[in-house]
């Protein structure tokens, strides 16, 4: 059970990262959901990574 609340609470903060980084940095929520799976909650690092992509469009 224990294991199942954490999970949840993680979904919850992955949404908010991927919110954030798409109000940040315009970058897609597939976009966001990608990198938070690459670099993990780090959010100084994701929004470094969310700008980086942004900029190679």
């Amino acid at each position: 059970m224990r294991e199942h609340v954490e999970d949840r609470s993680q979904g919850q903060t992955d949404r908010q990262l991927v919110a954030m980084l798409k109000e940040k940095t315009g970058i897609s929520e597939a976009e966001a959901s990608e990198l938070i799976k690459e670099v993990g909650h780090d959010r100084a690092s994701l929004l470094r990574e969310a700008r980086f992509l942004k900029a190679k469009h």
